[in-house]
């Protein structure tokens, strides 16, 4: 399995905005074979960061979901959004955590 966390740091005035594409696209995001898990977190002490957290069966899946046309159109409408450049993580879960 493969974890991805995505850092996302927005403009403030921009918030609304990106909730409301993530709220829409999660469901889509989903149904992506392999993926099975699609959350976001926010900041406390800086509410304008965003973790989005994905759990994918497979590295090809992730690559799939990443080169898809779906995918295309909803990052170049977020990325408009951001206040900094978003960082991202691909992880796998250690056997000491099973």
């Amino acid at each position: 399995m493969l974890i991805r966390i995505v850092k996302l740091t927005f403009k403030p005035e921009n918030i609304p905005s990106f909730e409301q594409i993530f709220e829409s696209s999660r469901p889509k995001i989903l149904a992506f074979e392999g993926c099975n898990l699609v959350e976001l977190y926010q900041d406390i002490e800086k509410p304008n960061i965003f973790f989005t957290y994905s759990f994918w069966d497979d590295p090809s899946d992730l690559e799939k979901y990443r080169n898809s046309d779906f995918f295309k159109r909803v990052w170049g409408g977020t990325k408009k959004l951001f206040a900094e450049k978003p960082e991202a993580w691909s992880l796998k879960q250690c056997a000491m955590n099973n």
